[in-house]
């Protein structure tokens, strides 16, 4: 009795081992194809002719930072932002997105209420993504 126990053991170690192993190669490819179609896709992009400077809105010492993005191109440039907050409260997105802006040649564009340890990513079509962190 304790040879067909351990055998059926064995079995079932080797298939539970089958199981796991089929499992981590499909969807290692999975992931990979994620991971690569960002940054190859991004790097061949050219960068945003966009300028940026924080800087503290007035009062407290902890006051909300303010993001001012100058447009240095001679065309205007149609651009969008997400915001991933440092802090968030459980039940808020961890995220928020700012709608498209134009903004023309020379023009700035400012984005309010942030706060120190944001990090905001600056997109437009056919430019590689701006990623920004308030310090």
């Amino acid at each position: 009795m304790n040879t067909s126990n351990s055998s059926s053991f064995r079995v079932g170690a080797v298939l539970a081992l089958g199981l796991a192993l089929a499992a981590a190669f499909v969807s290692a490819p999975a992931l990979r194809a994620q991971g690569d179609s960002t940054p190859s896709a991004a790097a061949n992009l050219p960068s945003l002719p966009l300028s940026a400077s924080f800087a503290k809105a007035s009062g407290a010492e902890d006051a909300p930072y303010v993001l001012t993005l100058k447009n240095e191109s001679t065309s205007s440039v149609k651009a969008c932002a997400k915001i991933v907050l440092a802090v968030a409260f459980h039940a808020d997105s961890k995220a928020k997105t700012v709608p498209e802006h134009a903004i023309g040649p020379g023009e700035t564009w400012t984005i309010s209420d942030l706060a120190k340890g944001d990090r905001v990513v600056i997109s437009a079509d056919g430019f590689a993504p701006l990623q920004l962190s308030v310090e």
